[in-house]
């Protein structure tokens, strides 16, 4: 078995849990590439020397034999992780550094377990949807991709007007502070904080939420996710801001935005005493009653 690991800084809190984890790659014999920026940072600054077989650099250099990747962080760092992995259909193991996560939701406690069951086959594979930016073109580089939402937000403090289309259908023209088109495994991000609906991880749909629409009627709507979704923007600016994910760019307005659904998707690691009803009663704190 060969393992790549992406990841970030973390605090010394979290040392002992890394050091256990390469010990237990290690005494399975597994394969072990690394980050390199990643590397330098746990031989440098975390003090650990884990035995390694290559490091990589990106999605070009990573091996594409790998049986997972690991990403170590919080859900931030798990995004940056989809965008190593891309259409190469490694499998994502999130391990969280901090708090509980949606998408990193291994905790480190649970670091030995996590091992053993993917040495013994004890999981499941769910497949995550994106959004692709299929224009303009090159405003990410070479991956415009979203795994949880794409974003438009007004540049100055006046409102914007977006203009939907599905389809060639026109479906409204938002005044609002910005849109989040969000997947279903974005539902739990930044369209949850507009008031978006939750998503099953498996739901074949997108989310469109404005954000402080000028109309108290406009509200969210969940759409099939074979529509393409075209969008045109006017404001009193010249540029507002795009992102997708954690990636963030201001363009011109008069730019055309076309959207769709990516044509891959991203497997990621679900253990057996997990499942995305228990994340969200942990996580959203679903029937706790702090009276009691």
């Amino acid at each position: 078995m060969k393992i790549a690991v992406y990841g970030r800084q973390f605090g010394k809190q979290f040392v002992p849990y890394a050091e256990r984890l390469f010990d237990r790659l290690k005494k399975n014999n597994i394969g072990l590439s690394i980050y390199g920026p990643f590397y330098d940072f746990i031989r440098n600054k975390a003090g650990l020397d884990p035995e390694i077989d290559k490091i990589f650099h990106s999605h070009q250099d990573i091996d594409k034999t790998s049986n997972f990747l690991f990403s170590i962080g919080g859900d931030g760092t798990f995004l940056e992780t989809s965008s190593i992995a891309r259409d190469s259909g490694i499998p994502l193991v999130g391990i969280n550094s901090g708090r509980l996560g949606f998408l990193a939701s291994i905790s480190k406690e649970d670091i030995d377990m996590a091992v053993d069951s993917l040495v013994s086959d004890n999981y499941f594979v769910e497949m995550r949807s994106l959004l692709e930016l299929e224009r303009p073109t090159g405003v990410f580089g070479d991956f415009g991709f979203a795994l949880n939402e794409f974003t438009i937000q007004k540049k100055g403090s006046a409102m914007i007007t977006i203009q939907v289309w599905l389809n060639d259908h026109f479906l409204n023209s938002y005044w609002a502070d910005g849109l989040i088109v969000s997947t279903p495994t974005g539902s739990t991000a930044y369209s949850l904080s507009v008031g978006g609906p939750l998503l099953t991880t498996d739901t074949r749909g997108f989310i469109i939420s404005p954000i402080a629409p000028h109309n108290l009627t406009v509200r969210p709507i969940v759409i099939p996710d074979n529509n393409i979704i075209r969008l045109r923007i006017k404001s009193r600016n010249n540029e507002f801001l795009l992102s997708m994910d954690y990636q963030s760019e201001f363009i011109p307005a008069s730019r055309e935005i076309i959207l769709k659904k990516a044509g891959f998707t991203i497997p990621l690691i679900r253990l057996k005493n997990q499942d995305f009803y228990t994340t969200l009663r942990s996580k959203l704190m679903w029937g706790a009653d702090r009276r009691n």
